[in-house]
C-alpha cells in the first residue's frame, strides 16, 4: 500500500483523490448514501475513481462552459506547449488551475444531484429503478468524450513538438 501511496503525483492527490474523498464525503452527508466500507484499498480506488469523473465532468463540462461565457480565456496548446518547455514553473501553475476547477466541477455536480434526486422525487418515482441505468450510460459517454479530448491533445502536443 505505501509503494502504491508514493506513486502517486501530487496532480493524482489534488485531482482526483482529494477530489473524490470530498466528493464521497459531502454526497454521504447530503444524500444518505453511505460509501462502501470494505477496506481501506476498495475505499481509496473508488475515491479516485469518484475523483477522475468529478475531473473528467470539469474538463468536459465546466471547462467549455466557462469558455463560452467568456469567464476564461486559453492560450492556443500550441503556444502552452512551447511556454512549458521555457518555464518550468508553468505546469504546477497548469496543475493548481485544473485543482480549481475540479473543485467547480466537484460542487457543481454535488448541486446536479441534488436537483436530480428532488426531480425523481417529486416528478418522477420510477426514475429511481433505472438510476444504476442512466448512471452506466453518462459515464460512458463521459469516458468516451474523455478519450477523443486526451487523443486530440496528444495529437495536438506532437504537432506543436515538430
Amino acid at each position: 500500500m505505501n509503494e502504491l501511496l508514493s506513486k502517486l503525483s501530487s496532480y493524482n492527490v489534488f485531482n482526483y483523490l482529494l477530489p473524490g474523498v470530498v466528493f464521497a464525503f459531502l454526497a454521504s452527508e447530503m444524500f444518505h448514501y453511505p460509501l462502501p466500507q470494505r477496506d481501506i484499498l476498495t475505499v481509496a480506488f473508488l475515491c479516485y475513481f469518484l475523483g477522475l469523473v468529478v475531473t473528467r465532468f470539469g474538463s468536459l463540462v465546466i471547462e467549455p462552459l466557462l469558455k463560452k461565457l467568456s469567464f476564461v480565456e486559453f492560450a492556443e496548446y500550441k503556444d502552452f506547449v512551447t511556454a512549458s518547455n521555457k518555464d518550468s514553473k508553468l505546469e504546477v501553475l497548469s496543475e493548481v488551475n485544473n485543482t480549481y476547477r475540479t473543485l467547480a466541477s466537484l460542487f457543481s455536480l454535488l448541486l446536479l444531484l441534488k436537483l436530480y434526486f428532488a426531480l425523481e422525487e417529486k416528478f418522477v418515482p420510477q426514475l429511481r429503478a433505472w438510476d444504476a441505468t442512466i448512471l452506466g450510460m453518462l459515464l460512458l459517454l463521459m469516458f468516451l468524450l474523455s478519450y477523443r479530448k486526451q487523443t486530440s491533445y496528444i495529437t495536438s502536443r506532437i504537432k506543436a513538438n515538430r
